[in-house]
């Protein structure tokens, strides 16, 4: 009878963790900063479709790097969970921090279990205050940790470098013209150091506004309207320009959509504009 193959719990933790940091490097970056009227999402995603950035709730957004399928099924899990909590209390109960421990115990529950594989994903849950001090941002690793980030948070492929690069630059009360051109500018230095070009149609950017009257605070921001935040010389709102602008999904309450089929963005065998990379 052989003897049955023993791998100490460390080594087996050690490598899930290697597993999922590597799938996640695969994907494309992302960057969440905070400006003087909210906090601006900005990530490269040809997709128009597949969305890396999406509300959960009335001031809750939500933005997710690695596998989309997997991130994919944690956003319609946040906004089933938002919902219920303010049907059955009050709007004002469902607070990022509330979403981001529910996250964190999902992860931490899915990393720990030897029955499958870690997800292969980073989360960014934040949340827009009625002034900028009360804004919250959480960073969500694969192991199920929360990291509460100030200012400006990035996670994906090359996210150490942006990070470093973002927390140079970045400055409290930014316009967001000013926050978007920084977002841009970081994602694109490549990890050698050169910079490229990303045109305006291959970014997907979208903001929690603390100034609509609404009571829903997100929006994407897309077409003319992004054109001229990227073209502008930093005074520029996103009301300053007509509503080109693809709003959350119109009512007072996020709308849950059916699940994705499995387009992964850290597919091993490259990235596709319409598939693996959102």
């Amino acid at each position: 009878m052989s003897t049955p193959f023993y791998v100490s719990p460390q080594q087996a933790m050690a490598d899930r963790a290697e597993y999922a940091r590597k799938g996640i490097a695969r994907g494309r970056s992302l960057v969440v900063l905070q400006y003087a009227d909210g906090i601006v999402f900005v990530g490269e995603n040809p997709s128009r479709a597949l969305h890396k950035f999406s509300e959960i709730y009335d001031r809750i957004g939500f933005a997710a790097a690695g596998k989309y399928n997997e991130y994919e099924n944690l956003r319609i899990g946040g906004v089933r969970y938002a919902d219920l909590r303010g049907y059955t209390y009050d709007r004002d109960d469902v607070t990022a921090r509330g979403l981001a421990n529910v996250y964190a115990q999902t992860l931490g529950t899915i990393f720990s279990s030897a029955a499958e594989k870690p997800y292969e994903v980073e989360l960014v849950v934040a949340e827009v205050g009625a002034r900028p001090e009360g804004d919250q941002i959480y960073r969500l690793p694969h192991d199920g940790s929360i990291v509460d980030e100030h200012g400006s948070v990035a996670v994906g492929g090359n996210a150490e470098q942006i990070s470093t690069f973002l927390d140079q630059r970045h400055r409290d009360g930014m316009t967001l013209a000013e926050a978007l051109k920084l977002a841009v500018q970081a994602l694109s230095r490549d990890p050698n150091g050169s910079e490229r070009e990303i045109p305006a149609e291959r970014l997907e950017v979208a903001v929690l506004d603390r100034t609509r009257p609404q009571q829903r605070k997100f929006k994407r921001i897309v077409g003319r309207q992004l054109a001229r935040l990227l073209e502008a010389d930093g005074g520029v709102t996103p009301t300053d320009a007509p509503s080109d602008i693809e709003d959350g999904d119109g009512g007072d309450a996020p709308t849950d959509v059916t699940k994705s089929s499995g387009a992964a963005d850290s597919a091993g065998t490259g990235e596709s504009p319409d598939s693996s990379e959102e």
